[in-house]
């Protein structure tokens, strides 16, 4: 038995992989097939929007940095079009930029470490299962409070 959770909630369910880093993106790709999951992968981030628009995806697992559109951009533009779609970001530089759930739009964001696939496999069956649980925006929840205390100070 491998170190991860191998039971999936899903396995017919369809992820959209991103990455410019071929190596990284059939890695991954091969850790998911194995655990049942279709995977489509694009090496770019305006090849995943147009696979996205024509095709039908469960989640979407992108990387940060790419070249011409990044994986911030990308998400962006993938909440444009289906607002509640569930979205891993994968990043280097997730530390060192202080990326997470709440600033990049996405429903995890996991950095790339050692632990990497662990984290990976139990994010993707957390949200195959479950569903993508946004919280609203930091400047959304920003203003609700700030209403909550108005109200209180009346």
């Amino acid at each position: 038995m491998s170190d991860w959770d191998t039971r999936t909630a899903a396995p017919s369910a369809h992820i959209l992989l991103v990455d410019d880093n071929r190596l990284g993106l059939v890695a991954r790709k091969s850790v998911l097939e194995e655990l049942g999951y279709h995977i489509t992968t694009a090496l770019e981030g305006t090849t995943a929007l147009e696979l996205y628009a024509a095709g039908k995806f469960d989640l979407v697992i992108t990387d940060y940095k790419m070249p011409k559109m990044n994986g911030l951009e990308l998400i962006r533009r993938i909440r444009e079009r289906a607002a509640n779609a569930p979205i891993i970001l994968i990043s280097g530089y997730a530390d060192a930029l202080g990326m997470n759930e709440e600033n990049t739009g996405a429903d995890a964001v996991i950095p790339k470490s050692a632990n990497e696939v662990v984290q990976l496999v139990r994010c993707v069956n957390r949200l195959l299962r479950h569903g993508a649980q946004k919280k609203p925006p930091a400047r959304q929840r920003a203003r609700v409070k700030a209403k909550r205390r108005a109200r209180a100070d009346v």
